[in-house]
């Protein structure tokens, strides 16, 4: 692929052609806000956040959507960029609640970083401000649309990750909003609850019902883990706090990124449930009893040995499952069939 030189703030880089000027400047370690860019998503350049000077080009572009070209002189952080910069945050927070105190996104906060980042404290900007109630008749999350920006990244994650174009802008002006088809509750959409939107929001707009009020983001321990449910292996981070799985938010897994299903995302209940069985039972005189695994294994051994001496080998079925990996599915076969000596089995995708 051929490349192109740019300067960016002084410092030259070499850059594929077609590579956007935010994602040059990311390579040299220069850091641009940017409110509705995401890595994984398409650009649209909607919040202009991330706005820069750039020899020859009369007013200030934004970054995301620029492409890099030969000899392309670009600078971040000119008093004029700043002052964009500054003006865009106190339009956004003028009709955006200050209730950072309270917000479950605190600390997670694009918007709230980049007012730190920038010194905004207020908006010099006075006007009619939104007062949607809080969307929570689904099951899963919670849609405050006073908090959200507009950037249109939960519109492109349905459409380009999930494939399900359950979102998009409704109404036009200062009423646009997200929401599904005729601005229905999410309820009666359909959406799937995979809660990608949740995963590439920016600000408090969605959050996970199950997690609100159980601790701050720097509150919370991030185990790393793979998701249990099936055998694709996607990767999350458990959230733990008080040695208590308190929700799942995902992260950059080779397998899956950031994106992950209803179930690995919000399946997590189980783990603490009072009906989880952490021990072996074996029942005696008609009575479970908690057992050791090792006499657990003896006594299923035993009556695996006992079956087939009695009724030979056929009388066997194995049914293996989804939730395994490749590798386990196949030492379950070969136990079916080296072992057992059947050929009865099956797999759970496949009934």
């Amino acid at each position: 692929m051929a490349l192109v030189t740019v300067t960016i703030d002084g410092q030259t880089v070499q850059a594929p052609a077609g590579t956007s000027v935010l994602d040059a400047a990311q390579s040299i370690g220069i850091k641009i806000p940017a409110l509705c860019y995401d890595p994984d998503l398409s650009a649209v350049g909607a919040c202009r956040l991330c706005v820069v000077e750039i020899d020859g080009m009369r007013n200030l572009p934004t970054s995301c959507v620029t492409t890099c070209s030969e000899g392309m002189v670009v600078r971040t952080n000119t008093p004029a960029v700043l002052e964009a910069r500054r003006t865009l945050l106190e339009l956004l927070i003028a009709n955006h609640p200050l209730d950072c105190m309270t917000c479950e996104k605190a600390g997670a906060c694009l918007l709230q970083q980049y007012c730190y980042e920038y010194g905004v404290l207020s908006s010099p900007f006075k006007g009619d401000q939104h007062a949607y109630p809080i969307d929570d008749d689904n099951p899963f999350y919670l849609r405050d649309m006073n908090k959200c920006i507009v950037c249109g990244r939960c519109i492109r994650a349905c459409e380009e990750i999930v494939g399900r174009n359950v979102l998009d802008f409704a109404y036009r002006g200062f009423n646009t909003k997200v929401g599904p088809f005729m601005d229905t509750p999410i309820s009666e959409s359909d959406c799937v609850y995979c809660g990608s939107c949740i995963a590439v929001c920016p600000v408090g707009a969605l959050e996970e019902k199950k997690m609100v009020g159980v601790g701050r983001t720097w509150e919370l321990e991030k185990v790393r883990t793979t998701c249990p449910y099936c055998g694709t292996g996607c990767t999350f981070d458990l959230n733990v706090k008080n040695g208590k799985v308190v929700g799942v938010t995902g992260t950059d897994g080779d397998v899956n990124g950031r994106f992950l299903c209803v179930k690995g995302r919000f399946g997590y209940e189980f783990i603490h449930s009072d009906d989880r069985l952490k021990t072996p039972l074996i029942k005696k005189n008609g009575e479970f009893k908690e057992a050791t695994w090792t006499e657990a294994f003896d006594l299923i051994a035993s009556q695996f040995r006992e079956i087939k001496d009695k009724h030979g080998s056929d009388s066997f079925g194995v049914l293996s499952s989804a939730r395994c990996t490749n590798e386990e599915n196949y030492l379950m076969s070969k136990f079916a069939r080296a072992v057992l000596g059947t050929n009865n089995i099956d797999h759970c995708a496949r009934l």
